[in-house]
């Protein structure tokens, strides 16, 4: 009876996965129409974000590729969110050769003012649950990121 549980327990987690990305996707239409942006737009602001939380500051070319867009059109994405106040380029702190892509404090200011009460609300959410809980789930978030990654690598690879 255990396998059975644990699958169920496996089941219920990728269910809940997918609600948390389905919720996620509509928040970010919303912050998207809000501040008349697109959707490109918006996944390159979310995996900008991402990606500097994660210490791997994206190129314009990095980018482009996780966007699936065209130079020319990551190009004009780009300078539009520049032009906009919400990215900037600097040069790579290690690699001054190449030029990463910040958000800017008007991008930042932007994204504390929608997403602010989010947090509050997910600290509330969250107030009960112990500290060793939270890193065990979030011990399994990054499990499961890891496995969508390599999926989406296996995917896209060849």
């Amino acid at each position: 009876m255990p396998d059975v549980e644990r699958a169920e327990l496996e089941s219920a987690m990728a269910a809940d996965m997918r609600a948390l990305a389905a919720a996620s996707e509509q928040l970010g239409r919303v912050f998207a129409g809000q501040h008349e942006l697109g959707a490109n737009d918006f996944q390159a602001l979310l995996r900008i974000m991402v990606a500097d939380v994660e210490g791997a500051p994206l190129t314009v070319g990095r980018l482009g590729s996780s966007l699936g867009m065209s130079s020319a059109a990551m190009t004009y994405l780009v300078e539009r969110m520049i032009s906009s106040g919400h990215i900037r380029r600097e040069p790579d702190p290690n690699d001054r050769r190449r030029v990463i892509l910040r958000y800017d404090d008007h991008g930042m200011e932007v994204a504390r003012e929608f997403f602010g009460p989010l947090g509050e609300l997910t600290r509330g959410a969250l107030a009960d649950v112990d500290e060793a809980d939270l890193a065990t789930a979030h011990r399994v978030f990054g499990i499961l990121i890891g496995a969508v990654r390599t999926y989406e690598q296996r995917l896209t690879s060849g």
